[in-house]
């Protein structure tokens, strides 16, 4: 698609899947869906068909290597020097792409997706996207809305308001919902105008920076002067503030009519905890293997079971139980309880541990 670039902010170190995720090997890095292909890797293959080689990742400079190993060679990595959360690294892959699109006169759109999502139907996927960039190129903000599968309080809600004229598929976004209780989530999901906020946004670069601008012009200033003198990267990315792109851009566009949404229906997984990646990578009689099924003896059991250690693996008897064995740190917990797992890494680093986080 012309003019059409992938932006991927690939970071969170991903607690709810320790230890299998960490802080120097987060999820995005990791095959969790035993396809052979890492999360990262899968996002690339899914986008390729639209972006080409137009694909720039923002990462953290821990990370940097990884990526580049991960990727075809010359894919545009850009390293945060330390992490500011999702409006800085996306606003610094828009800067770095308004000023391309001006040295170019290319009429650049970017559609930032995290490097960590599962998606099922990629076809179904790339159809959304490409309504969401018609739409953008209208000089709208637009976040795709998944829709939604059961009532979740994990995750927030963007609510759908009338269609837009001209622009097949995509609605007026009247407002960004933070996560609500189940049954307020459940009235979410009676009315049918609610979707999933999955942080999906298409939009053009200098779109993008003009709504930051309106909310924090400092802010925005700071994003285009980093990319006008990269050299400046160290000295002012500290300046930089704390703060999601929904807080800092999305919500008060929002409220001001300037974004549109189009609903995404091709099954999407954000891999957030053990008990969601054992659905991935599919249900099983017995216990579900993610790695060496030779690995794992299993009686009488079942969940979720990821050796990695080299030793055998036994469960006997017990039932939705979600075992992780790697070499320096063994997890014990049920399906359940797996949204708990981050209270682990949180103990892990109040003692000093931050070697197993």
């Amino acid at each position: 698609m012309d003019g059409f670039w992938a932006v991927v902010p690939a970071g969170g170190a991903g607690t709810r899947l320790w230890p299998l995720s960490r802080a120097g090997s987060p999820k995005f890095l990791h095959d969790l869906t035993g396809s052979g292909r890492t999360l990262l890797e899968q996002t690339h293959d899914r986008l390729a068909p639209l972006a080409g080689d137009r694909f720039l990742v923002v990462t953290g400079r821990p990370h940097e290597e990884a990526v580049r190993r991960q990727l075809p060679a010359g894919t545009e990595v850009l390293a945060e020097p330390s992490p500011r959360d999702s409006m800085a690294a996306i606003g610094l892959a828009a800067a770095r792409l308004e000023r391309r699109a001006a040295e170019t006169g290319e009429d650049v759109v970017m559609g930032s997706f995290a490097a960590d999502h599962v998606i099922t139907d990629a076809d179904a996927f790339l159809d959304t996207v490409r309504h969401a960039a018609r739409a953008a190129r209208e000089d709208w903000l637009v976040t795709i809305g998944i829709e939604p599968t059961f009532a979740s309080s994990a995750f927030g809600y963007v609510e759908q308001g009338d269609p837009l004229p001209g622009l097949e598929q995509a609605r007026e976004v009247r407002a960004f919902v933070e996560k609500p209780s189940v049954p307020v989530a459940e009235e979410y999901l009676a009315t049918g105008r609610y979707r999933w906020n999955a942080g999906m946004f298409v939009v053009r670069p200098s779109v993008l920076l003009d709504l930051l601008a309106a909310e924090a012009s400092a802010f925005a200033a700071t994003l285009r002067r980093i990319a006008a003198e990269p050299r400046s990267l160290d000295a002012l990315w500290p300046t930089l503030p704390r703060i999601a792109i929904d807080h800092a851009v999305a919500e008060p566009a929002a409220a001001a009519g300037r974004v549109a949404t189009v609903p995404g229906g091709f099954g999407w997984d954000d891999v957030g905890d053990f008990d969601s990646l054992a659905g991935l990578v599919g249900e099983a009689a017995d216990c579900t293997v993610l790695g060496d099924r030779g690995a794992v003896v299993a009686h009488q059991a079942t969940g979720l079971v990821v050796p990695g250690s080299g030793r055998v693996v036994a469960v006997v008897g017990l039932d939705d139980v979600v075992v992780v064995d790697t070499p320096d740190a063994l997890l014990v917990t049920t399906r359940d309880r797996a949204q708990d797992v981050k209270a682990v890494v949180a103990a892990l680093r109040d003692r000093g541990r931050d070697d197993l986080t």
